[in-house]
């Protein structure tokens, strides 16, 4: 059983995380989140801790923006968005219970000391800003992280303030060769 209560967006998503796994969920009915929602989210918190789980599109990145400002120390979980994707609709209940526990299984703390181990230089010289096929490659080293997908900026971010090393990003990037057509 996973002993923080895990935030998502709606009712399905938490039916697909209850499904996958034995936890405690609370929806947050998409961006409008309710007085009622955030006491309870801001209990759960105090108490068991979170773990933000938002569907991989704008929407959720926003809501994740918002409840992490809101509560800074919450443990963070990612889908990409081909995991997530279903029909043409993205959420995490599209997601199947094997892709959910894994996903859970690399919850990530944000750093309140954030040491700059990697630079724009570092994505660079990986081919994950500059290239033609950069935003496919950190999709595809941000889901082997359990850090998902942004854009040059949020991902140099992410590898920074969750702390990744330089060894588990050469791991990642390693078992990744094969997988993508990478240009060193």
């Amino acid at each position: 059983m996973i002993q923080e209560v895990i935030v998502v967006e709606g009712r399905d998503d938490e039916s697909a995380v209850k499904c996958a796994v034995e936890a405690q969920t609370i929806a947050t009915h998409g961006f409008g989140i309710r007085k009622s929602t955030f006491a309870l989210i801001e209990k759960a918190y105090q108490t068991t801790g979170i773990i933000i789980f938002t569907d991989p599109d704008h929407a959720g990145e926003s809501i994740r923006k918002r409840l992490s400002e809101r509560f800074p120390d919450a443990k963070h979980a990612y889908l990409s968005r081909e995991e997530a994707k279903k029909d043409g609709d993205i959420g995490i209940e599209n997601a199947s219970a094997d892709t959910i526990r894994e996903a859970l299984k690399k919850v990530r703390c944000i750093s309140r000391e954030t040491k700059v181990t990697f630079s724009k230089q570092d994505l660079f010289d990986y081919g994950l800003c500059g290239a033609a096929d950069a935003a496919a490659r950190r999709d595809y080293i941000g889901k082997k992280l359990g850090i998902g997908y942004g854009n040059t900026k949020v991902f140099l971010s992410r590898l920074n303030h969750y702390g990744i090393s330089r060894e588990e990003f050469e791991e990642a990037w390693t078992s990744s060769i094969h997988q993508i057509p990478f240009e060193k």
